[in-house]
């Protein structure tokens, strides 16, 4: 006798990660009708949480806020929430009545599995079918997996799932978990798998989890959210995976209804929010790193998958499989704060430009749009020229100011020859050992925190130019972000440095740090715009 294979549909409780649950109610009502149309086996609603619910989410206080949303429930398909082992309050939950929820599952770290699966007897008592996840199952070694399946067979759930935390699975770690699960729990508990898109892998792997175990007698389950959409870089998509059933393994799921709820509800989600496989989720992968550690680094420093690997290797094991923020920004800024001695090159620097106007000119489009104002202005004053972080073959620099390094290595490839032939004012935090036409600078001397994005190029450069007692600064291409990329920059192939496509707060809060740097700095240094600016 195979195996009888369930999907598990978790669009509406890992994809609250990505809207924080804020679905609205026609989504989660139509999410809900479409699954229970399409035959789908197991529909998880959302998640149990001790607040009270607020409509139109997906967290809920007790199984009763649900039932707004259950439009017709069908007998064939099991409705399910999540609660987190010590995240929700079981003396709130009420007996199951048949009329919201069927069943709950309870996830649980490694190192808490036997408080969680304590937690199980209490919901079982309450009537509801029991579900477990198991937390970074990779972490269990093949002895405290055995320990595992102990202590679940004495608490008799309907099913345990095998959890790929941090997407870090290859099939042999699979394999390894699911050869030793199935041998010891008992055969009338179902063995479920949910993956995550770390390494573009979770579709892969999922269907080699069900050839795995479609030959045997156990019942097995697999969780998968439409279009993928789930924290960090995904799981498994549902009609990837209703498909794939359907074709192979004689399954039931109607395809068309898919295609609506996704035609139908998933089309704002994706237009709106991000999710999905990214070089820094692989990074998370490669080292099964909590994904709140690389959104930290993505959200606060724009950091490069380069440096971002660099920094999650610098933590230990144990580090990363959590998220402490502090440790992770001390982290951050031992890498960048590479000291250097620099007292000779900023003296070099204010003998070469005392005396005179400095013209930066930054890489928005107003230097190619309103080139005839920056000229008049070099023609007039003989400026010192510094390229901010960027090259145009349409002027002539004095120097090349880099504070990225991917700028700086984009600059070196894509123009080699204007790159070569330029001396260069570089940050430490890119390199502490310069080539002969390079001047190395300490990161922390031009920076000032109190802001996430504390490393604008230009406000790095004002500051250096303040420590040289320069007095006449002119700003040219200081434009401001506009949503349009290509609006942005003179050159669209240019690396994009806020991965996170936030233009309006960044806008706001160079504008502040701009107004910061002006109003700390007033007696000192005068700065004019000669091409237009948000800024000014």
């Amino acid at each position: 006798m195979s195996a009888n294979i369930q999907i598990l549909d978790c669009t509406l409780r890992d994809g609250a990660y990505i809207v924080d649950s804020d679905f609205g109610t026609p989504a989660i009502k139509g999410i809900i009708k479409k699954m229970q149309d399409a035959r789908i086996d197991i529909i998880e609603c959302g998640w149990l949480k001790n607040t009270p619910h607020k409509t139109g989410t997906s967290f809920y206080h007790v199984p009763q806020d649900m039932e707004q949303y259950l439009v017709g429930k069908k007998s064939h398909a099991v409705y399910t929430a999540m609660i987190d082992w010590d995240r929700y309050d079981l003396d709130i939950l009420p007996e199951c009545d048949g009329k919201s929820i069927d069943a709950i599952r309870v996830v649980f770290p490694q190192a808490k599995f036997r408080e969680g699966i304590a937690l199980g007897k209490i919901i079982k008592e309450k009537g509801y079918k029991l579900y477990f996840q198991a937390a970074n199952t990779l972490g269990y070694s093949n002895a405290e997996l055995e320990e595992l399946a102990e202590e679940i067979n004495k608490a008799q759930p309907a099913a345990l799932s095998i959890v790929d935390t941090f997407g870090a699975m290859f099939w042999e770690d699979l394999e390894r978990i699911v050869t030793v699960l199935d041998q010891k729990l008992h055969k009338d508990i179902k063995l479920g798998f949910h993956s995550h898109n770390n390494q573009q892998l979770s579709f892969a792997l999922s269907m080699q989890f069900t050839e795995k175990l479609y030959s045997g007698s156990r019942d097995i389950i697999v969780d998968s959210s439409l279009c993928g959409m789930g924290r960090g870089a995904g799981n498994t998509t549902t009609e990837l995976l209703a498909n794939f059933l359907n074709r192979k393994y004689k399954g039931n799921y109607d395809m068309n209804v898919i295609m609506d709820a996704i035609d139908m509800y998933m089309g704002y989600f994706i237009s709106n929010y991000k999710w999905g496989y990214s070089t820094p989720y692989l990074i998370s992968g490669m080292y099964c790193a909590h994904v709140n550690n690389i959104a930290y680094l993505t959200k606060n420093h724009r950091t490069n998958a380069k440096d971002m690997r660099i920094i999650i290797e610098s933590l230990s094991e144990d580090d990363r499989k959590k998220y402490d923020y502090d440790l992770l920004e001390q982290k951050y800024l031992d890498y960048q704060n590479k000291i250097v001695d620099d007292e000779d090159t900023l003296a070099d620097l204010r003998k070469t430009m005392q005396d005179r106007k400095i013209l930066l000119l930054s890489p928005g489009r107003t230097i190619i749009d309103q080139r005839e104002a920056v000229m008049e202005y070099i023609r007039k004053y003989h400026p010192v020229i510094i390229g901010i972080n960027a090259i145009s073959s349409e002027y002539q620099y004095d120097y090349l100011f880099f504070s990225n390094k991917i700028r700086y290595h984009y600059a070196k490839e894509i123009y080699t020859d204007l790159f070569e032939k330029n001396q260069k004012i570089v940050v430490s935090s890119i390199k502490t050992e310069p080539d002969p036409t390079e001047h190395i600078v300490n990161f922390n001397l031009l920076v000032k925190r109190g802001w996430e994005h504390f490393d604008n190029s230009v406000i790095m450069c004002l500051r250096l130019l303040n420590k040289l007692h320069i007095p006449q600064v002119a700003l040219a291409g200081f434009d401001g972000f506009s949503r349009e990329y290509s609006k942005s920059y003179f050159d669209v192939s240019l690396p994009s440095l806020n991965p996170e496509d936030n233009w309006d707060e960044l806008n706001v809060e160079i504008k502040d740090m701009f107004q910061d740097f002006r109003e700390t700095t007033s007696d000192s240094i005068h700065i004019e715009f000669i091409t237009d600016s948000i800024f000014a």
